[in-house]
């Protein structure tokens, strides 16, 4: 049996002493030393959690103590870029240190193991609490942060059915709804409809606003102007063009983030079909890029900034032990009508 210390806590040398490693090799793992052998480190990380190890800190101000870990791999996006703006300002603001992660390669697989030692060495880093911008977390990870209690909280999941996660989004359904029934009241019938995977929850929730104005107004949707893919200009530009070049186009296109939408006004420029005049686009989050469009874009907007100032004030907050009242946090979207939308022609 491992001994600990006589105030129960575990100490260094107790990690040390459990890994079968000195005590100054322990500390080079908790200081992120890159001279440590990838099998030693794991040995330390696995001590680490069996033990509960958790660094003192001395008689510093807590609050300075305080770090938020960010896991993302969307980092080139202007959305992303936007919502971590507001993290960052609410990070500031809380005297928050804010470190930026990408997922690891095996991050969807990752082993109850390889999870553990992935918390257990964010805590030995001073880890408060972490948050996930637009991915999925693992459940061996949930399971890991629970045991270590370690908040976490998402922004924008994948997935928001799981109970055991705390999410901050936005009224996806209520965004989609909004700029479909925007076109609608121009007079436009043929509306299609090109979002990101259906497997993504805010993609899902926005298309089935779209669908829900279409009923509302009597519309029948047409299979062959609805469309899923990546939340991409790659994928705006690829199904705008298939679209634009069918016998029975439309005349109105709602996209599921403003990026697909660049991507549908590149398709129109390459095959001289005018925006508004022959085709209205519309496109979801109205970052900073939906004004440097020509025409300039009619978006829905989400409050993206905010959306990350909540993820980290929620966060703070579980780790103070004070639980949200609510699993699923949504900010209200608002639609900024702007010159790439317009009456149907003729």
């Amino acid at each position: 049996m491992t001994r600990r210390s006589r105030s129960g806590r575990a100490t260094l040398a107790d990690v040390a002493r459990l890994a079968g490693v000195s005590p100054a090799t322990a500390s080079k793992v908790l200081n992120g030393r890159s001279d440590v052998g990838a099998g030693t480190r794991d040995l330390v990380l696995g001590a680490i959690a069996e033990l509960g190890y958790k660094p003192t800190t001395g008689r510093r101000d807590p609050q300075r103590e305080r770090t938020l870990v960010t896991v993302l791999d969307i980092v080139e996006s202007r959305y992303a870029g936007t919502v971590l703006q507001g993290i960052l300002v609410a990070a500031t603001a809380a005297s928050a240190e804010l470190l930026l992660r990408l997922p690891p390669p095996d991050w969807t697989a990752t082993s109850r193991t390889a999870a553990r030692a992935w918390v257990a060495e964010a805590q030995a880093s001073g880890v408060s609490g972490i948050i996930a911008l637009a991915i999925a977390v693992p459940d061996a990870v949930l399971l890991a942060a629970e045991e270590a209690a370690l908040p976490v909280v998402t922004i924008d999941p994948i997935d928001t059915t799981d109970s055991r996660i705390i999410s901050i989004g936005s009224t996806n359904w209520a965004g989609g709804r909004s700029a479909t029934e925007h076109v609608l009241k121009l007079g436009h019938r043929r509306i299609g409809w090109i979002g990101g995977p259906l497997g993504s929850a805010p993609s899902a929730e926005r298309f089935h606003g779209y669908q829900a104005a279409l009923h509302a107004a009597g519309v029948t949707p047409d299979r062959a102007l609805i469309r899923h893919d990546t939340f991409s200009v790659e994928a705006g530009l690829e199904h705008g063009r298939t679209m634009l070049a069918l016998e029975g186009r439309p005349t109105a296109i709602v996209a599921g983030n403003d990026e697909i939408a660049v991507g549908v006004l590149a398709a129109a420029g390459e095959l001289g079909i005018p925006v508004p005049a022959q085709l209205s686009v519309t496109g979801f989050d109205d970052t900073p890029q939906a004004q440097w469009t020509t025409p300039r874009l009619t978006s829905v907007g989400q409050p993206l900034v905010g959306m990350g100032r909540m993820a980290v004030e929620t966060v703070l907050g579980m780790a103070d032990g004070v639980q949200p009242a609510s699993r699923h946090l949504e900010l209200a979207t608002t639609l900024n009508v702007r010159d790439s939308t317009g009456p149907v022609a003729g």
